[in-house]
């Protein structure tokens, strides 16, 4: 006889990271290709003394600077009210469903977007809904047309995981008003750091203007600190007491919290290595694109290839090459930018392959 488990479990899929071959290039992640900074790395080690006590479970201090970081990146004044952090963005997601969906109740997002708002919104025993994209890129008028009555949280992945598109930032504003202010909307920004061409949206100014906006946010890429797993949300104070109340305690380390103030005391040179990713996400698109590769324009620090039903051949002829990339079933493969050698290396193949 063997425990009886929930019924909503069957058939769901186990989320399956970016492999790692020993030896090969890994382009299969979203990683920077950039380690921590000396000062980090130093607040780490120093962070190493107390690890034999439990962290700060409400986050103080880190909280604390992200307000303070906030305030000097926008008009508008942050307080530490209007700040959770959690054990990366992705655990926010699953927070955000928590303190808003059940059985009956529907979440709203873009397809194909990131993988783990499915799952999330089933395991809570709500209804995921699908809005097929367009141009590979969240289609706000058909996800307007989507919401009902029903409707309790809406996802945009901007920069979207995997396609790489980003919104129009006027008409998500647009959609931000026309959406009933008690469905909660969040703004999935893990990737906001890479945003050029003047479509970086005033997400921020949107959460100040509207109760029902939160923006998510990671020190996981362009931070360099995937390994330490931390994130933070930005919303009304409400939103945010609500998800400190199905907050897991003390996931957010004590080496975690360390790394991310010593990141944000260092925001300005972290930030800076990003021009060089942009710089060779532009470079890597147009050989792509001379290779006779079709592709999305790229606001992240990857880029997507609508490969259709030679998804798989693409993968597995990569692998062979001992580079390994992200398949998505049949629609694509999702590539990391890498190191200007690794890109090289990618190039090569991949003009060979098509």
């Amino acid at each position: 006889m063997t425990a009886r488990l929930r019924a909503a479990l069957a058939g769901l899929p186990v989320y399956v990271p970016g492999k790692t071959v020993p030896g090969a290039i890994k382009l299969a992640s979203n990683e920077t290709v950039f380690g921590p900074l000396p000062s980090v790395r130093a607040a780490i080690e120093r962070a190493t003394d107390v690890i034999n006590r439990y962290p700060d479970n409400g986050s103080v201090a880190l909280k604390a600077a992200l307000a303070k970081h906030l305030s000097s990146a926008t008009a508008a004044d942050f307080a530490p009210e209007h700040v959770a952090v959690g054990c990366g963005s992705v655990s926010l997601c699953q927070q955000l469903v928590q303190i808003t969906s059940s059985v009956g109740d529907e979440v709203v997002f873009g397809w194909r977007s990131f993988e783990l708002y499915p799952p999330q919104a089933q395991v809570a025993g709500a209804t995921d809904i699908k809005v097929q994209l367009t141009d590979h890129t969240f289609d706000l008028y058909a996800m307007l047309a989507a919401v009902t009555e029903r409707t309790r949280l809406i996802f945009i992945c901007n920069p979207n995981n995997p396609t790489s598109t980003v919104v129009d930032p006027d008409a998500l504003t647009r959609f931000v008003q026309a959406v009933p202010s008690d469905a909660l909307i969040a703004i999935d920004e893990a990737y906001v750091e890479y945003i050029r061409d003047g479509m970086l949206p005033d997400s921020l100014g949107l959460v100040r203007a509207h109760s029902n906006v939160v923006v998510l946010r990671t020190f996981s890429k362009a931070y360099g600190l995937a390994g330490l797993r931390v994130g933070y949300a930005v919303g009304h104070p409400d939103v945010i007491t609500a998800l400190d109340k199905v907050y897991v305690p003390f996931t957010a380390t004590s080496v975690s919290q360390a790394a991310a103030i010593a990141s944000l005391d260092a925001a300005d040179e972290l930030l800076a290595r990003t021009d060089a990713v942009v710089a060779e996400r532009v470079r890597i698109s147009a050989a792509l694109r001379d290779a006779g590769f079709t592709l999305p324009p790229s606001q992240a620090n990857f880029v997507w290839l609508p490969l259709g039903p030679r998804t798989r051949d693409f993968v597995e002829q990569a692998a062979n090459a001992r580079i390994v990339v992200r398949p998505y079933g049949t629609d694509g493969v999702r590539v990391t930018i890498g190191a200007p050698e690794e890109n090289d290396t990618l190039l090569r193949f991949a003009t060979g392959w098509i």
